[in-house]
C-alpha cells in the first residue's frame, strides 16, 4: 500500500519590485546587468534589499547587541515540526489566551491571522495589521517555544518604539519569522524548513520557508 503523498507548501513572500516593504526599510530593487541581447552569453542580475525584506528572520542581534546573529542561528531552530495556529482577536493585538489551544511541548509556532487574508487579495503594506501582545511574546516564553512565526511584516502591534515583544522574545533566544504568507495553510501541524540567507554578522535575513504536510 501506498503512502499518502507528502505536500510542499510555500509560505514565503516573493521579492519584486513594488513589494511590501515596512515604513523605513529599504525597498527592493532589480537591475539588469548582463543580457543576451546586449550581446552577453547570459543572463544576471543585480538586486538590492534589506535585510529584512519579505519574508525574513530576526535574529537575537536584531535588537541586542553582542547576541547571535543570523548565520550563528542553530538550524536545528528552524526545521522540524510546526504548528501553524489561527489567531483572530476582536482588536489588532493577540492575547495570551490565544495559546491555551496550543499543544503541549510545541516549539515551532506559526500564527495565521486575518493579516493573510489581506496579503491573498494584494500584497500590499497595511499599518493596522495584527501582531503579538508583550503578555502574549511572555507566555510564548514561559511555554518554550523557540521560534514563532507571523504573517505580518512586524511581529507586534506596539510600535512607540520600545519594541517590548522583540524584546522580550530575542532576549529569550526565541527565533522570530516575519513576513509568512499563511492563507493556503490551515491550522495544524507540520514539518517547517525556513533557513535565511547566510548574512555573516547579520541582523536579518531573507529566507525561504516552506511547510511540508501528509
Amino acid at each position: 500500500m501506498k503512502g499518502a503523498a507528502v505536500r510542499s507548501l510555500d509560505i514565503s513572500m516573493p521579492l519584486f519590485e513594488g513589494m511590501p516593504a515596512f515604513p523605513g526599510d529599504p525597498p527592493f530593487s532589480s537591475e539588469a546587468v548582463l543580457r543576451p541581447e546586449r550581446g552577453d552569453a547570459y543572463f544576471l542580475s543585480r538586486i538590492a534589499l534589506g535585510t529584512h525584506a519579505g519574508t525574513h528572520i530576526d535574529p537575537p542581534s536584531h535588537f541586542l547587541a553582542g547576541a547571535p546573529s543570523v548565520d550563528q542561528l542553530d538550524l536545528e531552530t528552524l526545521q522540524g515540526p510546526c504548528r501553524v495556529l489561527e489567531a483572530r482577536p476582536e482588536g489588532r493585538t493577540i492575547g495570551p489566551e490565544v495559546f491555551d489551544r496550543l499543544p503541549k511541548g510545541t516549539t515551532r509556532l506559526l500564527l495565521r491571522t486575518p493579516n493573510s487574508e489581506r496579503w491573498a487579495r494584494r500584497l500590499e503594506f497595511f499599518g493596522d495589521f495584527v501582531g503579538l501582545g508583550e503578555r502574549a511574546a511572555t507566555r510564548l516564553v514561559e511555554l518554550g517555544v523557540r521560534l514563532v512565526g507571523i504573517d505580518s511584516l512586524s511581529i507586534e502591534t506596539d510600535l512607540t518604539g520600545a519594541y517590548p515583544v522583540h524584546r522580550e522574545l530575542l532576549g529569550h533566544g526565541v527565533v522570530i519569522v516575519e513576513g509568512l504568507l499563511l492563507a493556503g495553510a490551515p491550522p495544524g501541524a507540520y514539518e517547517l524548513s525556513c533557513l535565511p540567507l547566510a548574512v555573516r554578522n547579520g541582523d536579518g535575513g531573507p529566507a525561504r520557508a516552506v511547510l511540508r504536510s501528509a
